[in-house]
This record gives structure tokens, C-alpha cells and sequence, in this order.
């Protein structure tokens, strides 16, 4: 359902979000993460574009979370880089279908149970969690 984009955006945010105020460099995060360098790269670009990260060049620089973690949704994360794409039209586009027929209704209200349920959950909910494992983060 979520794209690799968005599962690479939230590895990201997750690892910066487990270190709040520390600036983490690039080729350290992709390690950690397991998200390919360039690729890594472009996700950042989307997520510093969408207020959710920040750089920092120079020696010691890096990348660290902008916003506090508590304040940052996993569907803020996802909506950066790939946003959840719900159904408000026919997708086969036949002008015969005024509303969404039964199969696309129902997944579509599967979509807004999925944003739901993102919205809900923050980064510090998942980096405060109980479990001993790091989320999305070799340690």
C-alpha cells in the first residue's frame, strides 16, 4: 500500500526522530536506514521541502528533524514524499458512473481508514514506544 519512497521517508524520519537535536550526516542515515545513498537523497529533498527536515553543510552537518516529534504525524511523512491517493471519481472514467461504484467505495474508505489511523500515530509515539527495537533504524 505505501510506496517505497514513503517506507524510505518514514525510515528517515524515524532514525533522525530517535536522536532529536542531533544532526545525523547522510551517508551515516542511509547506512543505518538501509535506504540507498541517492536515493536517500531525493527523499530528503521532499521531506526538508515539506518543512519536516532540516539540513545543515559543513563539517559536523547533516540532516535533523525540524519540528518537534510529537508534532509529526506518519501521514504528514508520507503525504511529503507520496501522498495516499483516495478515489473521489470513477478511476476507469466511465461517464455512467455518477458516484464510485461498491469496489471502489469500499477501498476507497479503506484509504481514509488508513489516513486515519496515520494521522493518530506520531514519530515519538513510535521512538517512545515500549519495544526495545529502534523502528526503521539499525542501531
Amino acid at each position: 500500500m505505501l510506496s517505497k519512497t514513503a517506507e524510505y521517508a518514514l525510515r528517515a524520519v524515524a532514525c533522525l526522530g530517535a536522536q532529536p537535536g542531533t544532526t545525523s550526516p547522510a551517508d551515516a542515515l542511509a547506512e543505518k536506514t538501509k535506504v540507498p545513498r541517492r536515493y536517500l537523497n531525493r527523499v530528503l529533498q521532499d521531506l526538508a521541502a515539506a518543512g519536516l527536515v532540516q539540513s545543515r553543510p559543513g563539517p559536523g552537518g547533516g540532516y535533523l528533524l525540524a519540528r518537534d516529534t510529537g508534532e509529526v504525524t506518519i501521514l504528514e511523512v508520507v503525504n511529503a514524499v507520496g501522498p495516499l491517493e483516495r478515489i473521489r471519481k470513477c478511476p476507469l472514467g466511465l461517464a455512467s458512473h455518477t458516484e464510485l461504484c461498491p469496489l471502489h467505495a469500499e477501498l476507497d474508505r479503506a484509504y481514509a481508514a488508513t489516513e486515519e489511523a496515520f494521522q493518530g500515530v506520531t514519530i515519538k509515539q513510535l521512538v517512545e514506544s515500549t519495544s526495545p527495537i529502534v523502528p526503521l533504524c539499525e542501531v
